[in-house]
C-alpha cells in the first residue's frame, strides 16, 4: 500500500473483463473507468457510444490503445483522418484537436494512458455547442 495516497503500490487489471462490463447504451458520448490516478499518469478503459466532435485536452498527452472496434479518427485536422482497429495505438499531445467522427464497428473500447493524470472535466470542444464535459463522459467507479 502507498501510505501517502492510501492506494495499492501495484495492481493487475483484466482490460477485457472491464470492457465487457460496459452497458450497451449510454446517455453520454462515452463511459470510462479509471484504473489508476497517479499524479504523473492516469490509466483508463473507456467505451465510445457515438462519434465525438472536435475537442482537445488542456492538461495531458494521451495514448489510446484500441482494444475493440473500428472507426475513423483524426488529429490536428480532418485532412489526416484514418481508420483504426484493434491493436492500433493513437497518440497526441495536449492541446491537439482530435475527433472520432465515425464508428464503423462496435463496441469501440480504448485503453488510455494520460500523462500527466487527466481529470474527467478536461475536455474542451472546438465548437462549445457540441457539448460539455458532462455530456462527453460519465465516469464509472474506479477499478482500484
Amino acid at each position: 500500500m502507498d501510505p501517502q495516497q492510501n492506494r495499492p503500490a501495484f495492481a493487475r487489471f483484466d482490460v477485457s473483463e472491464i470492457a465487457k462490463s460496459f452497458p450497451e447504451t449510454a446517455d453520454t458520448m462515452l463511459l470510462d473507468t479509471y484504473l489508476t490516478r497517479e499524479e504523473a499518469a492516469s490509466a483508463r478503459v473507456f467505451r465510445v457510444y457515438r462519434g465525438t466532435p472536435a475537442h482537445y485536452h488542456a492538461t495531458c498527452d494521451e495514448y489510446l490503445y484500441v482494444v475493440s472496434g473500428k472507426g475513423t479518427f483524426w488529429m490536428g485536422d480532418p485532412s489526416n483522418a484514418g481508420e483504426f482497429a484493434p491493436g492500433h495505438l493513437l497518440f497526441f499531445k495536449r492541446g491537439i484537436v482530435h475527433s472520432l467522427p465515425e464508428i464503423l464497428e462496435g463496441p469501440i473500447v480504448f485503453l488510455s494512458v494520460d500523462t500527466p493524470r487527466r481529470e474527467p472535466k478536461d475536455v474542451i470542444f472546438v465548437n462549445p455547442e457540441d457539448g460539455t464535459p458532462e455530456t462527453f463522459v460519465h465516469e464509472r467507479p474506479t477499478a482500484l
